[in-house]
This record gives C-alpha cells, structure tokens and sequence, in this order.
C-alpha cells in the first residue's frame, strides 16, 4: 500500500469516487456506438473529460456532502 498519509484520505477518495462515477457513466453513454474501437474511442475521449470536470467538483463537494449526510442521520447508540 501507498504510504499516503490519512489527512490526505479525502483526495483519495475523490479521486478513486470520481474516476469510477466517471468511468461508469461514460461507458452507459458510449454503449451505443457502432463497433467494439468504435466504442473504446468514444468512451476514453468522454471518460478523461468528464473525469477531470467531476474530479475538482468531488474535492469540493464531499465535506459538504458528508456534514449534511451527518445531519440527516444519527448515532445508533444514541437512539
């Protein structure tokens, strides 16, 4: 394993969440292509943009996400 130290975990995280969001959503959308090149072409050209479109959004966006996900639940043993 990488020896990334954890204050660091949440750009990790980003990056690996926004790669694999990316990666899924580009191959749904290139699926329609016409041959199997076709198809590898179209999804990589479509997966690096949207990844580096989603990436900076992700780093920005989890803390809030994850505060406002905190919010809206509780600690079991607190029930």
């Amino acid at each position: 394993m990488p020896g990334i130290p954890r204050r660091y975990s949440h750009f990790v995280f980003g990056v690996i969440q926004s790669g694999l969001t990316s990666l899924v959503a580009t191959a749904i959308a290139s699926f329609p292509a016409e041959t199997a090149l076709l198809f590898v072409q179209h999804w990589l050209v479509s997966w690096l943009i949207a990844w580096t479109t989603m990436l900076p959004i992700v780093l920005l966006a989890a803390p809030a996400i994850r505060a406002f996900s905190l919010r809206l639940t509780r600690d079991e043993a607190a029930a």
